[in-house]
């Protein structure tokens, strides 16, 4: 389990993966090798999964961003995963989580336009055929951005 130092470590990583085992160390009062140790034991436990650049989907030409449910008409273990492989084909679904309530899945996705999200909705989640709803919300504006995890 982290103690208080491997969660600030975490903390500083989240909001910059570039900094470095003696920028570490010089913000947690320890030496660079024994940021670095921490560093990699974190990641050797699964603590820390990897790292990535953030990008600006708008400047990439993705307007909009939409949070689409699916509700399934049926629930066999083969469509389920026939629909999960779908979804992991499709580069513009950025994440996909299954859920208790009326939706079985939130899809959070990033097209280029309207007619992307539509073509996405119509030719791709509806004709498959597990689903039986699809009903999808259209991003509006982030009012708070991704945040890192409370640490």
């Amino acid at each position: 389990m982290p103690d208080q130092t491997d969660k600030r470590l975490m903390a500083a990583l989240q909001a910059d993966a570039h900094l470095t085992a003696h920028d570490l160390g010089a913000a947690l009062n320890l030496s660079a090798s024994q940021a670095g140790r921490r560093r990699q034991r974190l990641e050797a436990e699964g603590y820390i999964r990897g790292y990535a650049a953030r990008l600006d989907a708008q400047k990439l030409g993705l307007d909009v961003q939409a949070f689409v449910q699916v509700q399934m008409a049926t629930q066999s273990p083969d469509a389920g995963g026939s629909f999960v492989r779908l979804l992991g084909a499709r580069p513009e679904i950025v994440s996909a989580w299954t859920l208790t309530g009326d939706a079985d899945y939130l899809l959070r996705v990033y097209c280029t336009d309207l007619s992307e999200l539509r073509a996405l909705i119509h030719d791709v989640l509806l004709p498959h055929p597990a689903v039986g709803r699809v009903q999808s919300q259209i991003v509006m504006d982030q009012c708070k951005t991704d945040a890192p995890l409370p640490t």
